[in-house]
């Protein structure tokens, strides 16, 4: 198949509405395990979400514990569009598949959340990293990709399941 101006408009256009859900979806729970783990590990639910804004305030993101619309509003909305970034990847992925099932839709999240997690921590440079990854233990992270992944999974089997 030729790929066109056109073609890649059209794909991008069928797959938005999987990507939205899934990627709300991905992001709501990885969001709740970065509070969760915030939580946990630093005393402060917003210390992870806040550290999302190095990107725009380098200095100060990774130190402020509470919850503000400059660092907490950027760093939610960062990590939201972040998610749906990767949940356009996974859908385009799924609607690459010749046969959708719910069993591999687990395996598309598995494998889109791996390469999310490579890319976020090892690939990109620190600047563009999370940031997260500053504030949360690899245990912490961990639980933050597994929730991420989990709601691609989700949202690729209930999809599967329909269809």
């Amino acid at each position: 198949m030729r790929l066109t101006t056109r073609s890649l408009a059209r794909t991008v256009r069928a797959a938005a509405p999987g990507t939205v859900s899934s990627g709300l979806l991905a992001a709501l729970l990885s969001g709740a395990a970065l509070a969760w783990r915030g939580q946990r590990e630093t005393g402060s639910a917003a210390a992870p979400v806040n550290a999302i804004a190095h990107w725009f305030w380098p200095r100060t993101a990774f130190k402020e514990d509470g919850v503000t619309m400059r660092y907490s509003g950027t760093g939610l909305t960062t990590h939201v569009l972040s998610s749906l970034f990767w949940s356009g990847i996974y859908t385009l992925a799924r609607r690459a598949r010749r046969r959708p099932t719910p069993a591999n839709a687990v395996a598309d999240a598995a494998a889109i959340t791996a390469v999310a997690a490579a890319v976020d921590l090892v690939v990109v440079p620190k600047r563009l990293s999370p940031g997260f990854e500053e504030r949360l233990s690899p245990r912490g992270l961990t639980w933050v990709y597994v929730a991420f992944g989990t709601g691609l999974a989700v949202a690729g089997w209930v999809a599967a399941r329909r269809s």
